[in-house]
C-alpha cells in the first residue's frame, strides 16, 4: 500500500497533517499520546499494523498539533481542541458515516467526539483506553513520569517504551524510543502526556450510541485492564474482547490477534495469518539472508542503504510470522529445494 500525504487548516488556523491508505468506506484512526505520519510509516510493525486495518476499506491517521508533519501551535492541549482537530479531518471523508478508532488517549477523544456527533460514526472501536486518567496510575508515579519527560526526554522516552512495549524486540523498542523523541519536543510530549491523565469520559459513556467494540490487552503496562472493562460497562451494549500481552502499543507483539476483532466487528473479511508471498525485492533479501549475509552486506549487495535493508528483513520477518532470521534463512531453503524437484 501507498501512503498519500494531505494537509488542512483547522478553524483557528492550525496546520494539519493526514494521512490516507487502501480504499473504501472510511475508518479514521485517532493516535494515542504522540504520531509521525511519516516515522510510523517507516517502522515494519506500525506499518504492517496499518495495513492490515486498511485492506478493504481506507484508513485516516493525522498528527495533531504539535507532533510529526503537523505545524506546532500555541494552544494548550485540551478536550476541546482535540475535536477540533479531529473535526478538520473529519471533514475531508464526506457527508457519510465513517468507522471511528480510538487508541490509548484517542479512545477517550473518539468517545467524546461520538457522543457530540452521533451522526457520524457508523461504529465505534476503542483500544488501550481507560475511563478516568486519573485511574491509570498513582500521583506519584505520573508526577515521577511527567518529570522525566520534561527534564531528560531521551530517558523519559526510553522509559516509556518499555513500558508501552515490553513484547516488542529490542531493535523495535530502539526504534520507537527515536520515534518518539523526532515526533515532538519535550515540552509538547510532557504537555500531552498530562493531557492523558487530566481527560474524564465517566460523564459521557452512557451518552454513547454507536456500537461500540472495546479491546484491550490483559496485562497492559500503561492503562490498567479494569479500565477498559469499565469503559465496556459504561456503553451500552459495548462488546469487551481482552487479549494476552502486556504491551500497549497495539502494533507491539501480537498485532494480529488485535486485528483480527477489529476487521471483524467493521465487517471487513478475515485475513490469512501465517505464511504469505514476499516482493521480489523480499525474495532477494531472504536469499541473501539464507546466505549469512548481514543488513551491511545485504545493503553493499543491492545498493541501498543499511537502514532500507534492516526494514526489509523486518517487514519479511513479520509478513512470514517469523521471530529470527534463522526462520527466514530455513524457509527460503526449503521454499527454493521444492522448486527444484
Amino acid at each position: 500500500m501507498q501512503q498519500r500525504i494531505g494537509r488542512l487548516t483547522t478553524t483557528d488556523g492550525a496546520d494539519i497533517a493526514y494521512a490516507s491508505i487502501g480504499a473504501g468506506r472510511p475508518l479514521l484512526y485517532i493516535t494515542g499520546w504522540l504520531s509521525h505520519l511519516q516515522l510510523s510509516w517507516e517502522l515494519p510493525e506500525e506499518r504492517a499494523f496499518y495495513e492490515s486495518l486498511a485492506t478493504g476499506c481506507r484508513l485516516v491517521r493525522y498528527d495533531r498539533a504539535g507532533c510529526g508533519l503537523s505545524a506546532a501551535s500555541d494552544r494548550p492541549p485540551s478536550m476541546a481542541y482535540e475535536l477540533e482537530q479531529l473535526a478538520g479531518v473529519a471533514e475531508t471523508l464526506g457527508p457519510e458515516p465513517f468507522d471511528l478508532m480510538g487508541t490509548s488517549m484517542g479512545a477517550l477523544v473518539a468517545v467524546a467526539w461520538t457522543v457530540a456527533h452521533p451522526e457520524s460514526v457508523r461504529r465505534l472501536v476503542l483500544y488501550g483506553g481507560w475511563v478516568s486518567g486519573a485511574n491509570i496510575s498513582p500521583p506519584s508515579v505520573r508526577d515521577h513520569v511527567l518529570g522525566l519527560v520534561e527534564s531528560h526526554w531521551g530517558l523519559g522516552s526510553d522509559v516509556l517504551t518499555d513500558i508501552f512495549a515490553p513484547d516488542a524486540q529490542a531493535t523495535a523498542r530502539e526504534e520507537f524510543g527515536r520515534y518518539q523523541r523526532a515526533s515532538s519536543t519535550a515540552a509538547t510530549a510532557r504537555s500531552l502526556l498530562a493531557l492523558s491523565y487530566d481527560l474524564d469520559v465517566t460523564d459521557l459513556l452512557a451518552q454513547v450510541r454507536a456500537p461500540t467494540l472495546v479491546v484491550h490487552r490483559a496485562q497492559d503496562r500503561a492503562a490498567p485492564v479494569e479500565q477498559a472493562a469499565a469503559l465496556a460497562d459504561g456503553i451500552p451494549s459495548a462488546q469487551l474482547v481482552v487479549l494476552p500481552g502486556r504491551s500497549h502499543l497495539p502494533y507491539a507483539g501480537d498485532a494480529q490477534a488485535v486485528v483480527a476483532p477489529i476487521r471483524r466487528f467493521l465487517g471487513l473479511r478475515s485475513l490469512p495469518r501465517g505464511p504469505r508471498t514476499l516482493t521480489a525485492r523480499q525474495t532477494e533479501v531472504a536469499a541473501l539472508i539464507s546466505d549469512g549475509c548481514t543488513n551491511r552486506e545485504i545493503a553493499t549487495r543491492l545498493g541501498i542503504d543499511e537502514r532500507s535493508a534492516e526494514g526489509h528483513v523486518e517487514r519479511i520477518r513479520l509478513r512470514l510470522g517469523f521471530k529470527s532470521r534463522a526462520q527466514i534463512a530455513a524457509w527460503y531453503v526449503g521454499r527454493r529445494d521444492e522448486s527444484d524437484r
